[in-house]
């Protein structure tokens, strides 16, 4: 997970660092674990499973497991908004999102659940090195233990970040 600060927003980017190509069931879990960050850091999630496409158009069956996931979702009784497969345009955008009336998103995601690890990290790096806001991460979550792993060429205020991650952590597990 990694967290992008920038214009007045926080959006938790997923996964970051340990999936591949996760299948349903991973996505799925992804999303629960990356909502259940969100609201321990005072967000209330609103979940997108993150695609080329936005509720199957263009159809490609790339976009089968996203949709899988969200039946799982669907079917798990969760506590927070989510939908997808959708573009991540359509996801961050309020008047995009107008055109898609059913979306059960009250409004912009501020989780973003990436279709593999290539685009979560690509995302987040091209955040980070472009500038204008914070990147934190990646964050690591779902471990029993709190723990974080700086990456090399990690600056101070990158570990700062991190500590401070892991200081929650350990206060609220």
């Amino acid at each position: 997970l990694s967290i992008a600060i920038a214009k007045g927003r926080t959006v938790f980017i997923a996964d970051t660092r340990v999936h591949n190509v996760p299948n349903a069931e991973q996505l799925a879990e992804i999303a629960i674990q990356a909502a259940e960050k969100a609201r321990q850091l005072g967000h209330e999630p609103r979940v997108a499973l993150v695609s080329h496409s936005t509720f199957g158009n263009p159809y490609s069956e790339d976009t089968d497991r996203i949709r899988e996931a969200v039946g799982i979702l669907e079917r798990s009784n969760v506590d927070f908004e989510f939908d997808g497969d959708m573009a991540v345009d359509v996801a961050l955008d309020t008047e995009l999102l107008k055109l898609y009336p059913f979306c059960r998103l009250s409004g912009p995601a501020n989780v973003l659940v990436m279709p593999a690890l290539h685009a979560a990290t690509t995302a987040s790096k091209l955040l980070d090195k472009l500038g204008g806001g914070t990147v934190v991460g990646p964050v690591m979550i779902g471990l029993e233990k709190p723990a974080q792993i700086a990456q090399m060429g990690a600056t101070v205020n990158d570990l700062v970040n991190l500590a401070a991650l892991a200081a929650h952590d350990a206060e609220h597990n």
